[in-house]
């Protein structure tokens, strides 16, 4: 009887859609940003619409790169591959109209060794790493593999670490994650279901339960709510949103995002931006209502 030997399958790499060296926004103290390529929900107001989809090799890109930085490696047989030189690139942004998917051309395969030593380029200078994107727990493997790596690496076992998710993971798959990482910032983006899928083409209920699963292991760092003025700043909206916030043990402060059409694809630009006296106004509402709330960014 012959018996084969299986080749071991090799890890995935990770697929980043960019890397923001600094940060003073995404986490607290100076945080470098990975930004990773894929989202498990279609916002039409995303403000990062090029790291929704997930490239499928097609080339409408590639003629658009003025630094012919793009290029598709058909490799074997017929497997195909769009690879992108980043040391040609220039981060000018023109290829990005171009994908029917809503990816991003520029975005880059990273092995784990790989990421960690980008990451170690800038360590002396930070507090920690955000894991964003996308959805950063769509890669949730890698994430892993990679956290593991940054706690054997003598330059960056200081950094934090912080998931920025859109909460959309099922139950299990959190605890792997939880014990790499110091906390998972959580947007929310409608408490009726209706309106959710209507902001995200998902249903809530996996967020919710996200943010209860999140808040009872103590791990919940921040809330967030992205006001869509005359979509999800009702009544009712709000009056969900605080019974949520005040039935979470040790709740985080909430911070309030206003909507505006910066960065926004095509689809955003028909929802009404909100305006800054709506902001003022529902902040002053939750913070009567007892919510603890962080600083309106005004923009």
């Amino acid at each position: 009887m012959e018996i084969r030997t299986l080749t071991p399958v090799a890890p995935r790499p990770g697929v980043v859609s960019r890397i923001l060296p600094f940060s003073c926004v995404d986490g607290p103290g100076s945080r470098l940003v990975v930004f990773f390529q894929g989202c498990n929900m279609d916002c039409p107001g995303c403000h990062n619409p090029q790291t929704i989809g997930q490239c499928n090799h097609c080339g409408d890109c590639i003629e658009h790169c003025p630094n012919d930085a793009l290029s598709l490696d058909r490799g074997s047989g017929q497997r195909k591959r769009r690879l992108c030189d980043e040391s040609q690139c220039q981060s000018c942004d023109l290829c990005l109209p171009h994908c029917p998917r809503s990816g991003n051309p520029n975005a880059v395969s990273f092995g784990v060794a790989s990421l960690v030593e980008r990451i170690a380029r800038h360590a002396p200078l930070l507090d920690g790493v955000t894991f964003s994107g996308g959805e950063a727990t769509l890669q949730r493997q890698f994430l892993v593999r990679l956290c593991d790596a940054l706690d054997r690496e003598a330059c960056t076992t200081h950094l934090g670490r912080l998931i920025d998710s859109n909460g959309l993971l099922a139950a299990g798959h959190w605890p792997a994650l939880l014990e790499r990482v110091d906390g998972v910032m959580l947007d929310i983006k409608g408490m009726d279901s209706a309106i959710h899928k209507r902001l995200t083409g998902r249903d809530n209920q996996q967020v919710l339960a996200s943010a209860r699963l999140l808040a009872q292991a103590g791990k919940l760092a921040e809330l967030r709510w992205l006001v869509v003025e005359g979509v999800n700043d009702g009544d009712d909206e709000l009056t969900a949103l605080i019974e949520l916030y005040h039935s979470l043990p040790n709740p985080p402060a909430l911070r309030l995002n206003r909507y505006q059409h910066h960065g926004v694809g095509e689809r955003g630009q028909s929802m009404a931006e909100t305006t800054s006296e709506r902001m003022e106004a529902l902040y002053r509402q939750l913070s009567e209502a007892g919510v603890t709330l962080l600083p309106l960014v005004r923009l």
